[in-house]
């Protein structure tokens, strides 16, 4: 089907068009092992149905001053451009794919997805995780503090938990997970081992990417969230639990964590997702100022992801329960004076919803191994090798449609 005839209720219409970064056939990869050696020759596109335009060459065609945005390899520049440049590029490309004195111009420059390789679309910058499900939070409390009098930590209500992670290990779907090495120590062992992670597991998570920057010093309020952040991704926190378990007391997540967060390759506006924005759950402890959303805009997004192992779904967790929001998150993470950079990137934590088809983590779906899944190819408490993860998810949009928000996927190898 020729690229423009998307079909009626396509969730990547031209009501969202996602970016993302592609190279075509006969490009070299990075390290020059095929064809002439020279690098991959990485393009800016935008997702149509089936299809990717050269966002680039069709800014070129037409004469367009947003031609020094998009003819690059990577979104950054588009992402550091700000939000006025955000919403006047959006309406261009959205034109571009829709007016049919465009369609001579623009259709030799679509590609079409089975033939492109897609990259990681933007350089992470910092990457930052959080801890905001209530029901994700509770279920892990419950799990590893059964007999506390509450399941969630005395501060979990007053501010959004995070750590931060490594950028460098942030890798795109499709890419291969090694399965990680590292200290464990199981409490009927005598000392630790060394060796491969026994419990390797995932979390069905959303990223948020952080376009314009801010300075050091200088915190981000709540109402300038649409200003910093560009857009969201599924990402795809991989954890070993049991590396995790021994090392992270007193202090935060480290190896158990840092070995890989996959995110999908098309990064979806914001600016295609203000029919999906809802608002949070009702707050049950009063909160400090720079975190009181009360009197702002809805701050939640009604994100319907599902989770699947070799093809197989395994839960179906709601966004739209996240108890901390996008912008309290951003709020947080900036409130001490720490400064926002081009392409920094921030989890959501693990999305779990109050139901046992709802979690978001193997962790929680098994119980901590007490409880397998029955999939078609066996059982399963944590992953095994060759075990393929695929996140994939959707949002409301205008008029009934759905805006698609691609998939991550990972398969776990052997270390």
């Amino acid at each position: 089907m020729p690229p423009f005839d998307v079909p009626e209720g396509d969730p990547f219409g031209p009501h969202n068009l996602p970016y993302g970064v592609f190279s075509l056939p006969g490009s070299t990869d990075p390290t020059g092992s095929a064809g002439s050696g020279g690098p991959v020759e990485r393009r800016v596109g935008v997702r149509l149905g089936d299809h990717v335009l050269d966002a680039g060459a069709a800014a070129a065609a037409l004469g367009s001053p947003y031609v020094s945005l998009l003819a690059r390899p990577s979104l950054n520049p588009l992402l550091a451009a700000g939000r006025t440049a955000w919403s006047d590029v959006r309406r261009a490309l959205t034109a571009w794919v829709t007016v049919p004195s465009h369609r001579q111009t623009i259709e030799p420059l679509f590609h079409p997805l089975s033939a492109v390789t897609l990259h990681l679309p933007f350089e992470v910058a910092d990457y930052v995780d959080f801890y905001a499900s209530e029901n994700h939070a509770r279920n892990v409390g419950q799990i590893f503090r059964p007999d506390a009098a509450d399941s969630l930590t005395p501060n979990w209500k007053h501010l959004p938990i995070g750590y931060h992670g490594r950028s460098g290990t942030v890798v795109v779907s499709g890419t291969d997970v090694v399965r990680p090495s590292g200290q464990r120590k199981a409490a009927s062992d005598p000392a630790p081992v060394f060796g491969p992670s026994v419990r390797l597991d995932i979390e069905a998570e959303v990223g948020f990417v952080v376009g314009t920057p801010s300075a050091m010093g200088n915190p981000v309020p709540l109402t300038d969230f649409h200003d910093h952040v560009f857009g969201l991704c599924l990402l795809n926190d991989w954890s070993a639990r049991d590396i995790q378990a021994w090392e992270y007391v007193p202090l935060g997540p480290f190896l158990g964590k840092s070995f890989a967060t996959s995110v999908s390759a098309w990064i979806t506006p914001l600016d295609a997702l203000e029919e999906a924005r809802v608002t949070p759950p009702s707050r049950t402890h009063e909160l400090l100022p720079y975190l009181d959303d009360a009197e702002e805009e809805p701050g939640g997004y009604d994100l319907r992801i599902s989770v699947a192992i070799n093809g197989h779904v395994v839960s179906e967790p709601p966004f739209s329960t996240m108890y901390w929001t996008a912008a309290q998150q951003l709020a947080h993470m900036t409130v001490n004076g720490a400064s926002l950079r081009t392409g920094d990137l921030y989890g959501s934590g693990t999305v779990s919803g109050p139901t046992e088809r709802e979690r978001g983590s193997l962790l929680e779906l098994t119980w901590n191994g007490r409880d397998p899944l029955e999939l078609p190819d066996g059982k399963r408490t944590f992953l095994e090798d060759g075990d393929e993860v695929t996140l994939s998810a959707w949002a409301p949009g205008p008029d009934g449609a759905r805006v698609g928000l691609g998939e991550v996927r990972g398969r776990v190898v052997a270390g």
